[in-house]
């Protein structure tokens, strides 16, 4: 069997996948998103990454032998403040009713945007509200161990109980204290003591409790439902390096204290975060845009994934237009080349090898690069399976219904130029280089520009380019 090895956050480290819980079986949790508006490009980023690993594990282990779980936030003030909002607004309906509504409406476009990327869907896929029960029990546990206490309404978690709290993000509660803003209150014994459990008032949704009508602390719902759903000890925990602190580092010291006997997460795995052209993505700076801002653009998911894969799930990953444009141009290469070929029944090892170092995406799309050059098409078409992209049957923008080159507005223009890039390519294929490069000069001299980039073959209409000589190229 092929040896995963992946960096684990808490080591610091490169470590092998050891599923010694269930031998043989591998379990992973996922932090999902807070469902209250539409997931912006930053919000794939996790989903891409972690169903790439999702579908290295079902090749490994075989799909009955991985268990993934993502959850639903649906318990937040974001979500509270939209239902009212839309109450406000005349929307009929009790709050409860319209927080629901939010909820549901928010959650299937979630599923659409992370669909049209070709993510999977998890094995499970909770929603908070369906196990506040779980995170009452676990909350009651935790103050019957000394490890939580009440008060005005209000449980905490008693950081101190917890020895080991921060080594997830390498920092002593002291380093934390005096370099993080944390919230001060008066029914906490400790500056970063956090809530498990906070009162609701009459107007908000809220539950029975031990301690009051209330809703549940963020921290608390990932630990009782990746308990519920995994037991006590499991083998992957993911996310972005946003949760790592103090999200991620909440979930161990409670889960560990409640269930001392378990190990919750063996490997802790984070991405980095997204930027736009070099920048934060951000609304002030109008580089701020959503998943379905892009597909409503006409940008294929597939291509969307594409770029995505480019840069290593640990270092940051900026979206720029040129990634775009050059990964959509190397996509229609892989398209053209596997068209109506029978896949092989499985990839190569040696792309399977690179994926299980780490999830080196980058290196695996170099491999699809060289599958395409030495004509091993049908390997090539398994293999890009492997990484979540579609069949060349399955979509048909790239057999020339989309731009290839933004200087040309006319479609009949680009299309042609398209035609043109891919002969090339063809050729350079075949090993025919006179023919390619004989072309590239009768290119050159209609005003054409030919090279090749990591993407594959690029097509550029200078200045004096002279639409009538394009017909003869061809």
């Amino acid at each position: 069997m092929v040896e995963i090895r992946l960096r684990n956050s808490r080591t610091r480290s490169v470590v092998p996948l050891e599923p010694t819980v269930e031998p043989g079986r591998v379990k992973m949790y996922v932090c999902g998103p807070t469902v209250y508006d539409r997931a912006h490009l930053g919000n794939a980023r996790p989903v891409i990454v972690f169903d790439v690993l999702y579908r290295l594990l079902r090749h490994v282990y075989g799909e009955g032998n991985v268990t993934y779980a993502r959850n639903f936030t649906d318990v937040d003030d974001r979500i509270n403040a939209t239902a009212l909002a839309r109450k406000d607004a005349g929307a009929p309906g009790t709050l409860e009713d319209l927080i629901a509504e939010r909820s549901a409406e928010t959650i299937a476009w979630y599923h659409a945007d992370m669909d049209a990327l070709g993510n999977l869907r998890p094995d499970h896929e909770p929603r908070a509200t369906d196990f506040i029960g779980q995170m009452i029990a676990m909350i009651a546990d935790l103050i019957a161990k000394g490890h939580a206490y009440e008060k005005e309404g209000h449980v905490l978690f008693r950081v101190r109980s917890y020895a080991e709290y921060g080594k997830l993000s390498g920092r002593s509660v002291d380093d934390m204290i005096a370099g993080a803003r944390v919230e001060v209150a008066p029914f906490k014994e400790d500056p970063m003591d956090f809530v498990l459990w906070k009162p609701s008032t009459d107007d908000l949704p809220g539950w029975d409790s031990p301690w009051g009508r209330g809703r549940p602390g963020w921290h608390i719902e990932c630990s009782a439902m990746a308990h519920e759903l995994l037991g006590q000890s499991f083998d992957i925990h993911g996310g972005g390096n946003d949760l790592l602190f103090p999200h991620h580092e909440n979930e161990i010291a409670q889960s560990a204290c409640a269930h001392p006997e378990g190990d919750f997460a063996r490997i802790w795995m984070h991405n980095e975060m997204l930027q736009v052209e070099g920048k934060k993505m951000s609304k002030s700076l109008g580089n701020f845009f959503t998943v379905r801002d892009l597909l409503d653009q006409g940008v294929p998911g597939e291509v969307i994934r594409f770029v995505f894969l480019g840069t290593h799930y640990s270092k940051p990953m900026d979206w720029t237009e040129k990634k775009r444009s050059d990964m959509e141009r190397a996509l229609v290469g892989f398209f053209r080349v596997t068209h109506g070929i029978e896949p092989a029944d499985v990839p190569p090892k040696s792309f399977v090898a690179l994926l299980a170092n780490d999830l080196n995406t980058p290196a695996a799309i170099a491999k699809l690069h060289e599958l395409q050059r030495e004509g091993d098409f049908a390997e090539l078409k398994a293999a890009m399976s492997v990484l979540g992209l579609p069949s060349a049957e399955e979509v048909s923008w790239w057999q020339g219904a989309r731009r290839f080159n933004s200087v040309l507005d006319s479609p009949e223009f680009a299309l042609r130029l398209n035609e043109l890039a891919n002969r090339w390519q063809d050729l350079r294929i075949q090993r025919d280089f006179a023919s390619a490069d004989h072309l590239k000069q009768r290119a050159e001299a209609a005003g054409i520009k030919l090279w090749v980039s990591a993407g594959g073959a690029n097509v550029e209409a200078g200045p004096d380019f002279d639409p009538a000589k394009l017909e003869g190229l061809l």
